[in-house]
């Protein structure tokens, strides 16, 4: 009978999930109550404080949903002993933007952190956490960066910092060119040649190098 209720409470905690991906979605984050989503979902609102605090901790639980896998994805090139890093990055970003352009759940949220979250004073928390996230990943790329430089994949004056500024900003934007446009703007289309590209400009591009001063 415990198992059953845990079922039950995971089954819950999902449907709630899916209630505010579409009613967020539909509707904007700052418009929509946790009386509207408990509505969407068919539960009461005491049941949605049984699983979240509150809105700004049910819209971190639906996004963390959605990013676990591609930060799982995305953790070996961080790795010491990974022998190609820069590979990973790769399949990292290729995964990435397949889940935008065919995972519902990874659609819809991405959709709302891009377009259908208004960073106002009255959702700070919120912002303030999405501010920690967008940070974290530009940590992460820059870590798989210099793990990519330490294995000997791109040059050893590269600056990473600068390096993982634009290459993040590329990601950013090919994910908001996906989900902005009808049929992706292409971006399915030559995902891989795009996400070559970037990779190619941090091999060969002067102007990410570290600056040497002059004795």
């Amino acid at each position: 009978m415990a198992r059953a209720t845990k079922e039950e409470a995971l089954e819950t905690r999902n449907r709630i999930l899916d209630a505010a991906e579409d009613i967020f979605h539909a509707q904007g984050v700052s418009r929509t109550s946790l009386a509207d989503v408990a509505d969407r979902a068919n539960v009461s609102r005491g049941a949605i404080y049984w699983h979240f605090k509150n809105k700004s901790d049910l819209f971190d639980a639906m996004c963390e949903r959605v990013r676990l896998p591609m930060e799982e994805m995305a953790a070996p090139a961080l790795d010491e002993r990974q022998a190609d890093p820069l590979g990973q990055l790769r399949r990292t970003c290729l995964f990435v933007l397949e889940q935008v352009m065919h995972n519902s759940h990874s659609r819809k949220v991405l959709g709302i952190v891009f377009h259908k979250c208004e960073y106002v004073e009255a959702a700070g928390t919120i912002v303030e956490r999405q501010q920690e996230v967008f940070l974290r990943g530009r940590r992460h790329i820059e870590g798989s960066l210099r793990n990519a430089v330490a294995k000997g994949q791109l040059p050893s004056d590269l600056d990473t910092a600068l390096a993982a500024l634009m290459f993040q900003a590329q990601l950013d934007g090919l994910i908001n060119t996906a989900l902005f446009t009808p049929d992706g703007g292409g971006v399915e289309r030559h995902a891989e040649r795009l996400i070559d590209a970037a990779i190619d400009t941090l091999r060969s591009a002067p102007s990410l190098r570290c600056e040497r001063r002059i004795p």
